[in-house]
């Protein structure tokens, strides 16, 4: 995608991308706000409508299937390939083996939440499980396009990726230290979340390295 700022035609990077996608979330959280608000309201509709900035809805009978679209304006969705080429993105992310080891993480969590029930309602478990799910969901994102025009969305979703992981670090070294996990137990965690952490950094420098030779320095010196 291009033109970003001012119309422009250049590339965006990942600086671009992520900017982007905080005013998707934002949107987002905006939106949950609205429905929760005015669930009960019989002008609920009509109000999130004009609250969100989408007068062009206003008038509309049936809206609800044009918001997802309009949370997500500007980036192409997985509904605009075939059957054949949705398949063909969804088998290359999941045989990925970034992505195979943060599911794996995610299927070891969930495992270890078995184990030990306690956990399900401690908030350092939950940030660990939410966040290593979070990561598991971002790779699978930056994974999902080979458009070499997108390089910076890759990017910008590794970088979240990586957030995710580390806060589910932090979390991992907090559940040991109030000895809610053993140490056997935080080894294996952490092997697994320096795996993930790792892997992302590495994929994140190859396609830094990827910009630079296709498009310059330009988006690196902000």
């Amino acid at each position: 995608m291009a033109g970003y700022e001012g119309g422009s035609e250049r590339m965006w990077d990942e600086y671009d991308w992520e900017r982007f996608l905080q005013e998707q979330d934002q949107k987002t959280e905006k939106y949950m706000q609205l429905v929760e608000t005015y669930l009960d309201d019989p002008q609920r509709d009509e109000i999130i409508a004009r609250e969100m900035g989408w007068t062009q809805l206003l008038e509309a009978k049936d809206w609800s299937a044009e918001v997802d679209a309009l949370l997500g304006e500007g980036v192409e969705e997985d509904g605009d390939l075939d059957p054949d080429e949705a398949g063909e993105v969804a088998e290359t992310f999941e045989e990925h083996a970034l992505y195979q080891a943060a599911f794996a993480l995610t299927i070891w969590i969930d495992q270890l939440f078995d184990q030990t029930p306690l956990l399900q309602n401690e908030p350092a478990a939950i940030k660990l499980a939410t966040h290593s799910a979070l990561a598991s969901a971002k790779l699978a994102a930056a994974l999902s396009g080979d458009d070499v025009d997108e390089i910076g969305m890759t990017i910008a979703y590794l970088k979240r990726a990586l957030k995710a992981i580390t806060i589910s670090m932090n979390a991992a070294a907090q559940l040991l230290s109030e000895k809610l996990i053993t140490g056997a137990q935080h080894s294996v965690l952490q092997q697994r979340l320096f795996q993930v952490r790792d892997g992302i950094i590495t994929l994140m420098g190859e396609y830094r390295a990827e910009w630079r030779r296709r498009f310059g320095s330009e988006g690196y010196c902000r």
